[in-house]
């Protein structure tokens, strides 16, 4: 299996990992408020996030950046909660698109945090010189951005259906996947082993 193969497939992991859900869980509180129409703000808001994740591992791998793990494992819930939050404050305000430079601005800050997440993990994959980080680092970045592609057209389709088959109007369906998000984000926050420090 070519070298492209190998990273590309463990950022597909590392999005799609059962045991490490946060990543996925970010993607629905962004995507719940956005339907198919909506693809290219969606679109560049998930490229965004990836820039912000590359970002922090580029800046991590050439330890130009480095921040406690206990931290950014805090963090990371945070900045999922702070998202489906967002949706709820938000829901039916006409001015929601007056905030999008705000929103794809945070976003990028957010990937940069789950970037940090996984930084110390990526660091033990590579090996080598600085100069043979940089490729693995981009080739690792398109399998996020697959994953993450994945995910959101995963959510558009299930969201089109609950909506269209099962009448759930939009302002219910992310009332409720936001109130589901929170539910499962707030023990993690709870649980940090941080508080136990």
């Amino acid at each position: 299996m070519s070298e492209f193969w190998v990273y590309f497939q463990i950022g597909l992991h590392h999005v799609l990992d059962i045991q490490a859900y946060d990543h996925v869980l970010f993607m629905m509180a962004l995507v719940l408020p956005f339907t198919f129409k909506d693809w290219k703000r969606l679109l560049f808001s998930v490229t965004l996030f990836t820039l912000g994740h590359t970002t922090a591992l580029l800046l991590s791998v050439y330890e130009i950046l480095v921040i406690k793990a206990t931290i950014v494992e805090l963090l990371i819930p945070i900045t999922i909660l702070t998202t489906a939050v967002f949706n709820l404050f938000t829901l039916g305000k006409t001015n929601r698109k007056e905030n999008l430079n705000l929103v794809y601005l945070i976003t990028l800050f957010f990937g940069i945090i789950h970037g940090l997440g996984f930084s110390n993990y990526f660091k033990t994959l590579l090996g080598g010189s600085s100069n043979s980080k940089l490729v693995p680092l981009l080739e690792f970045a398109l399998g996020i951005e697959g994953a993450q592609i994945t995910v959101v057209l995963a959510m558009l389709i299930v969201a089109y259906g609950v909506q269209s088959l099962f009448k759930f109007s939009r302002r219910d369906w992310i009332l409720v996947g936001s109130a589901f998000i929170i539910g499962v984000v707030v023990p993690m926050i709870i649980e940090n082993e941080i508080w136990n420090q």
